[in-house]
C-alpha cells in the first residue's frame, strides 16, 4: 500500500490535470476577419515589445497555448490567448478577454507538463561529499602560511574528478542543464536563451580548467610567507579592540562660565607702571573699615583672605 501512496503523491499534479480535461472551453475561437485582425495586432505588439506572456501550457491536441497581455497604442490592455509559438509567424489569436483569469477559464485545459529527464529521481541521486562553502575557503586562504595551502583551496573549488566536485564544476553543470531545458522548450525565444546559456557553460569550463592549472602550478612551488607577516596575538590582553566605557562621563561646565564665582572682584590694572609697595599690616581699625566698605567680604562671614 505504501508504494502506491508514494506514487500518487508524486503524480498529484498529473491526476488533477487529467481530471480537468472534462472541462469544455467556455468560448469558441475567433474566425474570419476578426481572427486576422487580432493576429496581426498580436504579432506587431510582440515585435515592439508590447506583448507580455503570462502563462502557457499544452492542450490535448499538442498545441502550445499562451495567455498574454497585449498593450494597445492608447495605453489600454487586453488579455489574449495564443495558439503556437508567440515568436513564430504561424501564431494565432484564439480569443481576447477582460483579464488573464477569464482567458485561462475560456481556453482548453492543460495536459500534464513533461520533465527534462524522465528517468531522474531525487532518491536515485548519488551522494557526494559535503561541499565546503566559499566563506570557509576564503578564510583558509587568509590564514594560509604556505603556497600548498592555497593550492589545496583552489583544488577544492576546481576539482572535477574527485569524490566531491568543486563549486565551479557544479556551476558549469548547473548552467549546462539550464541550457538543455531551454533547448527542450522548442520556442524561438527559448532557443536564443539556450545559446547564451551554452556559451556561458563553455566559459565556466574554460575558467575552471585555467584555475585548476594555476592551482597545480602554485602547489608545485615550495614557498612560505615572510616572517614579518606573523599573525597578531588576538587573544592576549591589550591587543584587542579598545573596551567600550560603561560609565557616564562627567559633564564639564561651559567654557565661558567659571567653575566658582570669585569672592572678591578683580581690580583692573592701572596703566601706570607698577611700583614696589610694602604690605600694610591689618590693624583692628582697618579690618572694621574693610567690613563696612566691601560687601563681598561681609558675605564671606567676615573672613579676610
Amino acid at each position: 500500500m505504501w508504494p502506491l501512496l508514494v506514487m500518487w503523491a508524486e503524480h498529484t499534479g498529473t491526476a488533477c490535470d487529467l481530471a480537468d480535461q472534462h472541462r469544455a472551453p467556455a468560448a469558441a475561437a475567433l474566425s474570419g476577419d476578426e481572427l486576422r485582425e487580432w493576429t496581426e495586432m498580436a504579432r506587431a505588439a510582440r515585435t515592439s515589445g508590447r506583448l507580455d506572456p503570462y502563462e502557457s501550457w499544452y492542450d490535448a491536441n499538442q498545441r502550445l497555448i499562451t495567455i498574454a497581455v497585449l498593450q494597445h497604442e492608447d495605453e489600454t490592455y487586453t488579455a489574449v490567448a495564443l495558439a503556437g509559438d508567440p515568436d513564430s509567424p504561424d501564431v494565432q489569436v484564439l480569443g481576447h478577454y477582460w483579464d488573464e483569469l477569464e482567458a485561462i477559464d475560456a481556453r482548453p485545459p492543460p495536459v500534464p507538463a513533461g520533465v527534462l529527464h524522465p528517468d531522474a529521481s531525487r532518491d536515485a541521486e548519488s551522494v557526494h561529499a559535503p561541499e565546503v562553502s566559499f566563506q570557509v575557503l576564503i578564510q583558509e586562504v587568509r590564514e594560509a602560511r604556505r603556497a600548498s595551502d592555497v593550492a589545496e583551496a583552489i583544488e577544492t573549488v576546481a576539482d572535477r574528478y574527485g569524490t566531491g566536485r568543486g563549486q565551479l564544476v557544479r556551476l558549469e553543470e548547473f548552467v549546462s542543464i539550464c541550457a538543455q531545458f531551454a533547448q527542450a522548450l522548442g520556442t524561438q525565444h527559448a532557443q536564443r536563451v539556450a545559446g547564451r546559456l551554452s556559451a556561458l557553460a563553455s566559459q565556466f569550463g574554460a575558467l575552471t580548467a585555467e584555475l585548476r592549472e594555476a592551482g597545480e602550478d602554485r602547489g608545485s612551488t615550495v614557498a612560505v610567507l615572510p616572517p614579518h607577516r606573523t599573525p597578531l596575538p588576538h587573544h592576549l590582553p591589550g591587543t584587542g579592540p579598545p573596551a567600550i566605557p560603561t560609565t557616564i562621563p562627567a559633564t564639564a561646565p561651559p567654557a565661558n562660565t567659571p567653575a566658582h564665582p570669585p569672592l572678591i572682584p578683580k581690580v583692573r590694572a592701572s596703566a601706570a607702571p607698577a611700583q614696589n609697595h610694602t604690605s600694610t599690616p591689618l590693624t583692628p581699625l582697618r579690618i572694621t573699615w574693610l567690613l563696612l566698605v566691601h560687601p563681598a567680604i561681609r558675605t564671606c562671614g567676615g573672613r579676610v583672605r
